[in-house]
């Protein structure tokens, strides 16, 4: 059945299959390696003799080298095209994550691993900018809310890695062929990944992007990465820690139960993400959300056992898990103004590569902050992203935008 996207062009759904799936299966890539890095924090931490502090500068150094990595992707899309960003830096992805991988076997040393994690903070913000601008265009041409179960596919990788951490305890080999991964993504879908339509003007100041309404949606997406890094980078530090519980979770596979609940609540949320918008909107859909993470969180907080905080990160993922890929969609729904199809293509790549920045902007305060504020106790450190999530309430009006 064809279906009218915004441009009022019929567009046959069949004919966008493959690239969707080229598209969500580098979103599944990217959530397979970050959460197989952050379910591992806790033996690295043991391994190169890092604390809470060392940890939050290293988490610091790759949010902002995400941030660079985001502004080339730009420049990539603007050039070429961000699929060619994309292949390039799904191949980063897999380098950063092998050096990291060499240097915990044994046979490396801190050095190499912050040298991979450096390399991977590089390729992780292209990848976040190219796989979002891949996805609001084909978005666009579907004509229905469809980034919410992209943002699904990044959850299912994430689940993936969880379950692999789970069942290999303090086993680290498994990660030389994780990046394998990715690169065999990077070939295999490469043919299948949408050619944008290029702009020889590079600049954006002439091609209308309403800057300040993106800025209130951006503001939410701060929110978000701030309760999700948080809880993916140190939730699995907080059920072991001893500081905060008096029986700690004690194995490295017990570690990983943090994520994962957290993971499938939000895969179920955005499984079902794009018929709710479609259904009551998406600035309902933030409201919502806001007030479940909120209500997870605060479990979280005032658990007395590690595994009642298992339950709280279940109800924090229900909540906050439509709020990313809203994001996207409303930002990109402000960019597109109409107009010639390679300038709103320019446009929008423009306004996706920017507004990822509010991304590490998030994770800079759920990954550093986190950690900083509750290097003593975690718990006062939950207490950021819990005050925070309260802002998505009046934020969630902006996520109305225009319709194209």
């Amino acid at each position: 059945m064809p279906s009218t996207p915004p441009s009022g062009i019929p567009v046959a759904t069949g004919s966008l299959r493959t690239p969707r799936l080229a598209i969500a299966a580098a979103f599944g890539v990217q959530g397979l390696l970050f959460i197989s890095l952050t379910t591992r924090l806790p033996v690295l931490a043991d391994l190169f003799d890092f604390d809470e502090l060392a940890l939050s500068g290293l988490m610091l150094m790759m949010v902002l080298l995400a941030g660079v990595g985001s502004v080339g992707a730009e420049a990539i899309a603007k050039r070429a095209s961000s699929r060619h960003g994309l292949r390039s830096a799904l191949c980063g992805l897999a380098l950063g994550f092998a050096l990291m991988g060499w240097s915990a076997r044994g046979s490396g040393s801190a050095a190499q691993f912050v040298i991979g994690l450096a390399v991977y903070g590089l390729a992780v913000g292209a990848v976040d900018a190219s796989t979002n601008m891949q996805a609001v265009a084909l978005e666009h041409r579907i004509g229905r809310p469809v980034l919410p179960s992209f943002h699904g596919s990044w959850t299912l990788g994430g689940i993936v890695a969880t379950l692999v951490a789970l069942a290999s305890g303090d086993a680290i080999g498994w990660v030389g062929a994780f990046a394998l991964c990715g690169l065999v993504l990077a070939v295999a879908t490469a043919p299948f990944i949408r050619q944008d339509a290029t702009v020889a003007d590079a600049d954006t100041t002439s091609l209308g992007i309403p800057w300040r309404p993106i800025l209130l949606i951006g503001m939410g997406l701060v929110v978000f990465y701030t309760v999700d890094t948080a809880t993916t980078a140190w939730g699995p530090l907080y059920l072991a820690s001893d500081t905060v519980f008096e029986d700690p979770a004690h194995s490295a596979s017990l570690y990983a139960l943090a994520t994962l609940p957290y993971l499938v609540a939000t895969l179920l949320a955005r499984a079902a993400g794009d018929r709710a918008t479609a259904r009551f909107g998406p600035a309902a859909m933030v409201r919502a959300g806001a007030l479940v993470g909120f209500a997870g969180l605060l479990v979280v907080v005032l658990a007395p056992t590690w595994q009642v905080a298992v339950g709280g990160f279940f109800i924090v993922g229900l909540g906050m898990a439509v709020v990313a890929p809203l994001s996207f969609s409303a930002a990109a729904r402000l960019a597109d103004t109409g107009g010639d199809p390679a300038a709103r293509q320019r446009r929008v790549d423009a306004v996706i590569a920017r507004f990822n920045q509010f991304n590490y902007a998030g994770a800079l305060i759920g990954s550093v902050l986190t950690g900083a504020i509750g290097a003593g106790n975690l718990r006062i450190g939950y207490a950021v992203p819990l005050v925070l999530v309260l802002t998505l309430v009046p934020l969630a009006r902006a996520f109305t935008g225009r319709v194209p």
